[in-house]
């Protein structure tokens, strides 16, 4: 069944799709994550061709972030990942920034936890939120339940969504639709 949303109060939020993700030199790459590149790109253009504004996030970490970390240590769990200024860091080259998207830098899983983005997008008027990108049982599924908790519409994408493993796509997406969201694929979301 088709999900439509209105073009003028919905944003495309890219979550996370850099090349420490996404290409084979990163050092959290995972084919998943590669492979939704091109499925991501096509849902880009969608959107843009329909006025919806398009919002990258970019998971940034400066090297001396967790020094002294009382329990959150992301270093810890994944190992130094996009560091501040390197090539991992940046959105990868098939998904071209226009001027006038708008770039989201975090510091952890949730793109909305001491970001501008709540405000940013509030102050649009933007509340729906179409949401692809990777990982999706990390920062595309806490970036999304954190959206639903602000009182956002998240649409998680599917087709357009990486993971490591295809069991944890699969969890976090039916996780997101049971507890706060909605969960559609790109031929059936409609930009209205």
């Amino acid at each position: 069944m088709p999900t439509a949303l209105d073009a003028e109060s919905t944003a495309l939020v890219v979550v996370d799709m850099q090349n420490g993700f996404c290409k084979p030199d990163g050092a959290l790459y995972a084919p998943g994550s590669e492979a939704a590149i091109d499925p991501v790109a096509a849902l880009v253009e969608q959107a843009r061709d329909a006025g919806v504004q398009v919002v990258y996030t970019r998971d940034v970490h400066p090297p001396q972030q967790f020094d002294g970390a009382h329990y959150y240590d992301e270093f810890e769990q994944w190992g130094e990942h996009v560091l501040e200024g390197s090539w991992e860091a940046e959105i990868v080259g098939e998904l071209p920034v226009r001027p006038e998207d708008h770039v989201v830098e975090k510091h952890t899983y949730d793109a909305f936890h001491e970001t501008e983005l709540d405000g940013w997008l509030s102050a649009r008027g933007i509340r729906n939120l179409a949401i692809c990108g990777t990982l999706a049982n990390v920062c595309v599924l806490h970036t999304a339940g954190s959206a639903g908790l602000r009182d956002y519409r998240p649409v998680l994408v599917e087709d357009c969504i990486g993971a490591i493993e295809d069991d944890h796509r699969e969890y976090a997406l039916s996780h997101a639709e049971w507890l706060f969201g909605e969960v559609t694929t790109s031929d059936d979301l409609r930009f209205a």
